[in-house]
């Protein structure tokens, strides 16, 4: 049931990632960093600021950037500081029956904007250099990931 599931988010370490937004068949770039972190993130119906909180506060410090003999040691507050955090409400999506994921654990846009928006504004009071993708526009992300990196943190 959607109403014991968490905040969710992918991140990759990226040596570069950007996002376009197209809005009435104009493509403009809203976000871009490198190297840093790549977030998506999705929000479910349970979730609130103290999560969006915890979260950006676990994406800071999660060690997954190399130190000086290549060893994952360090986080993005003692690196780089960039993070670009992307909305992505099919990380919710529920494959379990069928062949069409159902979205029905997926917050709806009006409530996970403004917790998205919280975990950028945190990771801002933090220190990081935040870019965003937009949220309600048709997106293409890109990126090229280090090591390659992935790590699914859900709380």
């Amino acid at each position: 049931m959607w109403h014991d599931r968490i905040v969710r988010a992918v991140v990759q370490r990226v040596e570069s990632a950007w996002v376009d937004s197209t809005v009435d068949g104009v493509t403009e770039r809203v976000g871009s960093i490198g190297p840093g972190l790549m977030v998506l993130i999705g929000v479910t119906h349970s979730d609130d600021e103290r999560i969006a909180t915890k979260m950006a506060e676990k994406i800071w410090n999660l060690r997954v950037m190399d130190d000086e003999q290549g060893v994952m040691n360090r986080s993005i507050a003692d690196t780089t500081r960039a993070v670009l955090v992307v909305s992505q409400f099919t990380l919710y999506g529920d494959t379990s029956a069928g062949r069409r994921p159902s979205w029905i654990a997926a917050a709806r846009p009006e409530v996970a904007e403004p917790l998205v928006q919280r975990v950028v504004s945190e990771l801002e009071r933090l220190g990081a250099a935040v870019a965003t993708g937009r949220f309600r526009t048709d997106m293409k992300v890109a990126l090229v990931n280090d090591g390659p990196v992935t790590v699914v943190i859900e709380l």
